[in-house]
């Protein structure tokens, strides 16, 4: 696919979504950047889940997006195969990623290596104790195991609190994190599902959840001010490239035989554009083909 045809077709797409090109291509430089850094190893971790059960939809295409980083991580940026993690579906519980995230990364990265936590899967929106935002919400990634009540109550979510304390507590500056859900709410946009699952101020973070946040404020010797502090500076560490920013939508499309993240596929194809080793289109066949073949063996 031509440099031209694909942003004509991303420009397409990305509009059903309230995105724009200059969402992919400003975002996947800053990605390259990051990773195409020589120094040090490389660690990553991606995680996708469609099959939500419990009254939470389930997704299609959380699993491709796993295969199109693992492609470009090991293809593109020189990835060893053996410092990637994965976690589809019923691995993807929250004790499951929080447990891969400190195991694989936080204990393993040193300074100057490039670590790289890629999420594909349901987003939502819990009340926030902190009360940080103007709505008093906090945005979350729903794991397999999230729990969910429509009417509200208690949810096993991992809030961006946390996923802010996991980033600030690597010892390496080189970290990109990768959001491809959403918090607008559950609904479809044409031909897309979009990923998120209900969320507002009537639900509220599970007790391991808040524990969990004071335990590594220990660890971290950051006091509660200390963190509400740097929480509103930026980001705790590195990079963090969202497929929808509050008002938008990620969703899930279809490409040809296969589902796929809009943002996910969109993404590492542009990143595919910036380079003579692989051409696009042989990637998103080996992946298809992938694909099928995990659907063939009830696994997906």
């Amino acid at each position: 696919m031509k440099r031209r045809h694909f942003l004509q077709f991303a420009g397409s797409t990305l509009a059903t979504l309230g995105l724009s090109q200059l969402d992919i291509t400003q975002q996947g430089d800053k990605y390259a950047q990051v990773l195409a850094q020589n120094t040090g190893r490389k660690l990553a971790l991606l995680v996708g889940i469609n099959k939500y059960t419990n009254g939470i939809n389930p997704l299609y295409g959380c699993a491709t997006d796993v295969l199109l980083q693992k492609h470009l991580l090991i293809h593109r940026f020189g990835f060893n195969p053996n410092d990637i993690k994965i976690l589809l579906d019923e691995q993807a519980t929250r004790q499951g990623i929080l447990t891969a995230f400190e195991q694989h990364l936080i204990n393993q990265a040193k300074p100057g290596d490039v670590v790289v936590f890629h999420f594909s899967g349901h987003g939502s929106q819990v009340e926030d104790p902190d009360k940080d935002s103007p709505d008093g919400l906090n945005s979350t990634l729903v794991p397999i195991d999230s729990g969910y009540d429509s009417t509200g109550g208690v949810v096993q979510d991992i809030m961006g609190h946390t996923l802010f304390l996991l980033m600030y507590a690597l010892k390496t500056d080189n970290i990109t994190v990768v959001l491809d859900s959403c918090h607008s709410g559950g609904a479809k946009r044409g031909n897309f599902v979009v990923r998120s699952r209900d969320g507002g101020n009537k639900f509220q973070p599970s007790s391991q959840e808040v524990t969990y946040q004071k335990q590594w404020l220990k660890r971290l010797n950051l006091s509660p001010q200390d963190f509400r502090k740097l929480r509103r500076q930026s980001v705790a560490k590195g990079v963090v490239i969202a497929s929808a920013k509050r008002d938008q939508y990620a969703a899930d499309a279809p490409f040809n035989d296969f589902h796929a993240g809009a943002f996910t596929y969109l993404f590492t194809q542009y990143l595919w554009q910036q380079t003579a080793n692989q051409p696009v289109n042989r990637v998103v066949a080996d992946v298809s083909r992938s694909t099928k073949n995990r659907k063939d063996s009830g696994v997906g």
